[in-house]
């Protein structure tokens, strides 16, 4: 797992920026350590009841899918949202087992892991945001690390009230 305080201070802007994103990363498998099947598909909240440990971590996975593949790379959104289910990651990812989500997460880490080591932080992403800005690499390793880091807190949460676990 990627500790921060393994982090020199003095790492250039490209491992500072890998570093906190897969610190984030390694964070989310770890709050699923020992979540058992049952409770990682169980909702708990009365107004989010897609938010379950599978749906959060699938959710993850599929975010930085579209940051990297649709938006950075400019490819077809092959995502499995839709217009009519915007939150359709979260409501498929009970369907499959915790541990299946959680390597397919780890692989598509890894292989973004390689885009990031051949580009550029400067490099502009072919498709654009919201806006209509094309955004930078940079920006969206800084997003990814946002994203990650804000649903860490919502797995913190499910986890304690799942089973009383904290910390990781």
């Amino acid at each position: 797992m990627t500790r921060l305080s393994d982090t020199p201070p003095a790492w250039d802007e490209r491992t500072q920026l890998t570093t906190f994103l897969d610190y984030a990363r390694d964070t989310a498998r770890a709050k699923c350590r020992g979540v058992s099947e049952e409770n990682a598909r169980k909702p708990l909240l009365p107004n989010s009841p897609l938010m379950t440990m599978s749906g959060l971590i699938n959710h993850l996975r599929w975010v930085e899918y579209y940051w990297f593949h649709v938006v950075f790379l400019g490819e077809e959104d092959r995502a499995p949202m839709t217009d009519e289910d915007p939150d359709r990651e979260m409501r498929i990812a009970v369907d499959f087992p915790l541990a299946q989500l959680l390597d397919e997460y780890a692989e598509h880490s890894a292989r973004y892991r390689e885009l990031v080591a051949g580009r550029a932080l400067d490099e502009r992403a072919v498709g654009t945001i919201r806006d209509g800005v094309h955004v930078d690499l940079r920006w969206i390793l800084h997003h990814l690390t946002e994203e990650t880091a804000r649903h860490n807190g919502h797995l913190d949460i499910l986890r304690e009230l799942l089973d009383g676990a904290t910390g990781s």
